[in-house]
């Protein structure tokens, strides 16, 4: 089962007692400040859930499988998430 961005927004509106206009609105900005800061290279911390990192890939020397053609693979930048060791602990006693 997967949880969307609506899920977040029907579970504030019912544990928090927000309309789902001002749930939305409060999950709209968590989200847009997380991605301004991770957009300036910031890394984006939660206590007791994890960190958002981004990392710098520099571009490399690769090869076409198919011809075996070198090629030049772009640089460019990726999103990591390293999960706090609070969730790991809450994810594998749950899963026992």
């Amino acid at each position: 089962m997967t949880m969307t961005k609506a899920d977040i927004i029907e579970r504030i509106h019912e544990r928090v007692g927000f309309s789902k206009k001002e749930a939305s609105e409060v999950v709209e900005s968590v989200f847009e400040v997380m991605k301004n800061r991770l957009e300036e290279g910031d890394t984006v911390k939660l206590s007791g859930f994890g960190k958002f990192v981004i990392n710098d890939k520099v571009p490399r020397k690769g090869r076409n499988p198919q011809s075996g053609e070198e090629i030049v693979i772009t640089g460019r930048r990726v999103l990591s998430f390293k999960p706090s060791q609070v969730l790991k602990k809450t994810i594998n006693s749950a899963w026992r």
